[in-house]
């Protein structure tokens, strides 16, 4: 469920609120759905429990999920987040393509760039 590569320069939190948030977005987490406890992502991760917590600290402070005191955190509703996420990505596409015009590249070079990402196998 959750894949951490201890070789990453990334620290451990921001990898568990990275697949998490992956998770959620792609619906394999659904709406409403208690999210394992710190101690048993913990123990099933083999991580220690306050990395867990602070990932889910973040991800709650980023409205992905929701706690129920007593109870257990919760995955809010994906739609919201998932059009709000787009609209990030989309805006850092933007970004991206600015940034590659002002280095004096034209339009079909960053197409072309674009292809090669979306299909890597194809040329």
């Amino acid at each position: 469920m959750i894949l951490i590569d201890n070789n990453s320069s990334k620290a451990l939190y921001e990898q568990i609120y990275d697949e998490l948030t992956r998770l959620i977005l792609s619906k394999v987490l659904k709406p409403d759905e208690k999210l394992p406890s710190v101690r048993e992502l913990a123990a099933m991760i083999k991580i220690n429990p306050n990395t867990i917590q602070k990932a889910y600290k973040s991800l709650e402070e980023n409205n992905y999920i929701y706690t129920v005191k007593g109870v257990g955190n919760f995955v809010k509703d994906s739609i919201e987040l998932r059009s709000i996420y787009i609209k990030n990505l989309e805006e850092k596409l933007s970004e991206a393509i600015k940034s590659l015009k002002e280095l004096g590249l034209n339009d079909e070079y960053i197409i072309d760039l674009v292809r090669k990402i979306l299909k890597p196998n194809e040329g």
